[in-house]
């Protein structure tokens, strides 16, 4: 699943709703078995299917639980848990994103004793470091959520194209600038890399990969908001002009997925989102996945995590705690990753090693590139996350979109880099003040 950041409208909603919520939409059933709902974003009947199978698994192995789904689009997924939330009808078991679940945490609608309790019987080290990094809890102490799945980013690469011109995969800044450049002819329309440029969040998720393998992060170790440093500067400036061999106008998803997969450009800035279609396409060989690498590597990605509600009753706690535990297992988590093969990756270590992972036709088709891309979790880094502190106010920089029009401004704008930063650190302020 790839959860949609929060909009600020939403999370200022969410700060006013959600902090009186309780709990109210599990229970006992007339046949003494205790009932609780699990609500997830899968709503294809093929993925149904899929979760149909485990829940059916799971009550075989515990004839005294029930286990009611509630499957919600995920446009409307956000909206739909303030709904619940408001009217004290929070599921016991939620699908959530990294970032979402930080704004549940931040109004105690999540039970942090279970989810470790969970993560710590299935053992932390079965986890790839930097799946469980962001599912941290500010203080470190605890998780929002136990990883099912994630997807990650990075630059990926047409070798063929690559190697026409004599490039192999691109290993720092002055190579992708330089394969960049060779492959760019306006003229022809052809450029050398797909890069995001739109106002939007995904502008703010590639550019944040480059930032931070320069060690440039928005906030320092003790929260505070940095984003006007000298490597934050280093780092745009280089975003500006890598964006010069890019597509021209305002990119987003489809503009760079599309120029990648009909060859306008031999390499792009994208998740693992890309893979299914490159399989499609019977050219699985061919790509190649770069890490953008300055004086660190930095891999962008994002976790799908099971929370559970806060303020349970013993019984519904208990079951839930069953429950995501059972879905936590290697072997179930297998099936739950390869619902979206190549796009949804492992987060559990024993993931990649299982038989029916390593059987899957779009798995075995990208060969190692499919161990290289899940490991790659290890190499993790994102705004906010700091010598280990996962901070809550990110989400409050996120909403203030102060990053994305700082990037568009001076990409597609053409606009100062020093005064764009100061905009942006103005108006995070504003945004951190209220």
């Amino acid at each position: 699943m790839k959860f949609k950041s929060l909009s600020l409208v939403l999370i200022l909603v969410l700060s006013v709703v959600l902090a009186a919520c309780g709990n109210g939409s599990s229970g006992e059933s007339e046949n003494g078995q205790t009932t609780i709902e699990f609500m997830h974003s899968s709503v294809e009947q093929e993925r149904l299917a899929v979760i149909d199978k485990l829940v059916e698994k799971f009550e075989k192995e515990n004839p005294d639980i029930k286990i009611k789904q509630v499957a919600v689009e995920e446009d409307s997924y956000n909206t739909k848990i303030v709904t619940l939330a408001s009217s004290g009808k929070l599921p016991a078991v939620i699908e959530v994103g990294q970032d979402y679940a930080k704004v549940m945490d931040k109004d105690e609608l999540i039970d942090q004793d279970s989810v470790k309790a969970i993560i710590d019987e299935v053992g932390s080290d079965k986890y790839y470091e930097g799946a469980l990094k962001l599912v941290k809890t500010e203080d470190g102490k605890s998780y929002t959520g136990v990883p099912i799945s994630g997807w990650v980013q990075g630059i990926w690469y047409n070798k063929e194209m690559l190697a026409s011109k004599g490039f192999g995969e691109p290993e720092n800044w002055d190579q992708v600038l330089e394969i960049a450049n060779a492959f760019t002819d306006t003229a022809n329309k052809k450029y050398g890399i797909a890069l995001p440029t739109v106002e939007g969040v995904f502008s703010e998720q590639a550019f944040s990969q480059f930032a931070l393998s320069n060690n440039a992060n928005v906030l320092d170790s003790k929260g505070e908001l940095s984003i006007n440093t000298p490597e934050m500067k280093e780092s745009l400036s280089f975003y500006k002009e890598l964006a010069g061999y890019t597509m021209p106008g305002s990119n987003d998803t489809t503009e760079i997925k599309d120029a990648f997969m009909n060859g306008t450009v031999p390499m792009a800035v994208y998740s693992t989102y890309i893979l299914p279609s490159v399989f499609e396409e019977g050219n699985a060989e061919n790509i190649g996945f770069a890490v953008p690498t300055e004086k660190t590597k930095a891999v962008f990605g994002t976790v799908s995590a099971l929370t559970i509600s806060s303020g349970l009753e013993d019984q519904q706690k208990e079951a839930a705690e069953k429950f995501v535990t059972f879905m936590s297992q290697a072997e179930n988590t297998t099936e739950w990753v390869l619902m979206s093969p190549g796009g949804a990756q492992p987060v559990n270590k024993e993931v990649p090693e299982n038989p029916d992972y390593q059987a899957n036709e779009v798995i075995k088709a990208f060969g190692d590139l499919s161990t290289e891309i899940a490991a790659s979790f290890e190499d993790i880094q994102v705004f906010g996350l700091v010598d280990g502190k996962n901070f809550l106010k990110m989400g409050d920089v996120t909403s203030s979109g102060a990053i994305p029009v700082m990037i568009n401004s001076v990409t597609v704008g053409q606009k100062d880099v020093d005064s764009e930063i100061k905009n942006a650190e103005k108006l995070i302020k504003e945004t951190l003040e209220k």
